[in-house]
């Protein structure tokens, strides 16, 4: 165990980059450098993890842990992953309520949300080489950003649509052969018992917490069963809800949540950390920021052990079903299309000071006042890609120095 302490805190300090950069970082230490997991063992887990809800990086070093200790290895693993980033956040929104309206810091924001669109397009190409190898895959990827950023369908319809496409049409790739579970998996007592943990407390909530509490947390238990494809999928729905739907929060502070969130290690799906305290400080102050923040953890990360322990033990058995992995293509194919969707709302809102929308038919499309474009941002945009897909800099060097350029612009 206090190996794993070592390994597990290291992955989770270092775990910038988003899930592609956390799983290569978890495959050098968990399979080259030490032998907690084969390289079959690693691929498996990797498919399972990204055919569930949730951050799948995250419960990989979750499944990585169960299969060292069990629970208590899964445990550790899994909060020693979120655990520095959700400290990390815990300081920015207390710098960013005091400060984040601040020319200065406003300017610096700017930057960070320059670079923000550069790191999203490169998402998107990452998932689109692995993803889009049919027609059947081009042609979800398309109908996904067509009914998400044309007709502004529901994320959870839209990911329920194209796994069911692909659980008929597509083909997955080649499984082995069926392995029983083990005999020590106790499934409904496992269900029964992480399920009466995450949503007892949202329950008492409820009953007996204030109406904010109680909001975040369901709304977010509920994104954390809807977040299929990683955070950059959902964050258009989850944008769509807590600035149109509740109000929480502005556009432009859901941009500055995303762009300060890009900058800590673990998850970006700890955006709903950010998202959380911001709305409790402007609704009451710093304790209920806390609360919110506590809530938001909650209901957003319990259920990705529930997963894991549920479905770790089962997993060669899963592992031999084609047709689930077909489904997980699909769902992927669409994920193209919807990180597309939020690449471009990204580039309006930076750009433009005004976006509002152009009705064609039964069409809605986002559409920019043309006048309001910035150019400084424009430029920071250009230096961002110029260095990530150019001089091919990691993301966080990126987010440095384009923040930095944009306060410098603004001092002078």
């Amino acid at each position: 165990m206090a190996e794993m302490v070592q390994v597990f805190g290291r992955i989770g300090l270092l775990s910038f980059g988003g899930p592609a950069a956390q799983i290569a970082l978890m495959h050098k230490e968990l399979v080259e450098d030490r032998p907690w997991l084969d390289e079959d063992g690693f691929l498996r887990a990797l498919s399972l993890c990204m055919l569930l809800p949730g951050p799948e990086a995250m419960q990989l070093a979750t499944y990585a842990g169960w299969r060292q200790r069990g629970v208590a290895g899964g445990l550790l693993a899994g909060g020693l992953f979120v655990l520095p980033g959700a400290l990390v956040i815990g300081v920015l929104v207390a710098l960013y309520a005091a400060f984040g309206q601040l020319g200065p810091v406003q300017a610096a924001f700017t930057g960070v949300k320059a670079a923000v669109i550069v790191i999203v397009l490169q998402a998107l190409r990452g998932v689109a080489r692995r993803a889009l190898k049919s027609r059947d895959a081009w042609a979800l990827a398309g109908l996904a950003f067509l009914a998400i950023f044309a007709l502004n369908l529901p994320f959870p319809l839209i990911i329920a649509a194209a796994a069911a496409w692909g659980y008929a049409r597509m083909s997955g790739p080649a499984a082995p052969a069926a392995a029983p579970a083990p005999p020590a998996a106790h499934p409904l007592r496992t269900a029964a018992t992480w399920l009466v943990l995450w949503l007892a407390p949202l329950a008492l909530l409820s009953l007996a917490g204030p109406p904010l509490l109680a909001e975040i947390g369901w709304f977010f238990a509920w994104l954390a069963v809807v977040t299929f494809g990683g955070a950059y999928a959902v964050l258009a729905y989850m944008t769509q809800t807590v600035v149109a739907q509740f109000g929480w929060i502005s556009t432009a502070q859901m941009i500055d949540a995303l762009g300060l969130a890009e900058t800590t290690p673990g998850p970006l799906i700890l955006v709903t950390q950010f998202v959380a305290m911001l709305a409790g400080f402007l609704s009451g102050g710093p304790g209920l920021a806390l609360a919110a923040g506590a809530v938001a953890l909650w209901a957003t990360f319990v259920p990705c052990f529930l997963w894991i322990f549920l479905a770790g033990p089962f997993l060669d058995r899963l592992a031999a079903r084609p047709r689930l992995t077909a489904a997980l293509s699909g769902v992927t194919a669409a994920v193209v299309g919807v990180i597309l969707n939020l690449s471009l709302w990204f580039a309006l809102h930076v750009l433009f000071a005004r976006v509002g929308r152009l009705d064609i038919g039964p069409l809605a499309l986002p559409w920019p006042d043309l006048a309001s474009l910035d150019p400084t941002a424009l430029a920071l945009t250009a230096l961002a890609a110029a260095l990530a897909f150019g001089a091919r800099w990691s993301m966080v060097p990126v987010l440095t120095l384009c923040a930095a350029v944009a306060l410098g612009l603004n001092l002078l």
